[in-house]
């Protein structure tokens, strides 16, 4: 079955002039439009298709892939500002991710560079983003010792150092060097 706001791997069933509709389980046939469709596809092959609602808010497929999928974390450009929607933010997309005013703190800017967690609206079955991604975080303790290769997405500066995301799951710090003082 296909997954809203994620990656999957759906069967074309039929084809139309404006392209090919994929099977998509629970959520019915998925166009995948004409501008996407790989060469050479026909009906019964598969393909890896990024699941989101169009501008008319129409479930469909793209093959493009976006900077974040639902439940993950990247750092995204505010494009353009909607007086009550909220934020819009480039994510790799034909479609702008919205940030709503409700999910921003502090509030953002076009042209501000802002780390987001990419989250599925429940109440308008949407994809969203947010900037409070502390609440998207594990709790659990990382599985990771001194030497491990993590990935890391750098999110504030602090006093302290850097807060950072890592391997897309857990709570991090760069810590600032500081210099040793000297006794006189």
């Amino acid at each position: 079955m296909a997954a809203l706001g994620r990656i999957n791997t759906l069967v074309a069933t039929r084809e139309t002039v404006n392209g090919f509709y994929l099977d998509g389980g629970g959520l019915g046939e998925l166009l995948l439009p004409r501008k996407y469709v790989p060469a050479g596809f026909r009906v019964g092959d598969s393909t890896e298709v990024f699941v989101y609602r169009d501008s008319e808010d129409r479930l469909v497929a793209t093959t493009e892939r976006p900077k974040a999928c639902v439940g993950e974390f990247a750092g995204m450009r505010v494009k353009e500002l909607h007086p009550r929607a909220g934020a819009f933010l480039d994510w790799g997309l034909g479609k702008d991710l919205l940030l709503p005013y409700r999910e921003q703190k502090p509030k953002v800017k076009v042209g501000d560079d802002v780390v987001v967690a990419v989250m599925l609206d429940e109440d308008q079955s949407r994809i969203i983003a947010t900037t409070f991604i502390g609440r998207r975080l594990s709790k659990e303790f990382p599985r990771f010792g001194p030497g491990d290769e993590v990935s890391l997405l750098v999110c504030a500066e602090t006093d302290l150092g850097y807060n950072a995301i890592v391997d897309g799951r857990h709570r991090g710090l760069l810590a600032r060097h500081r210099k040793a003082r000297r006794s006189v």
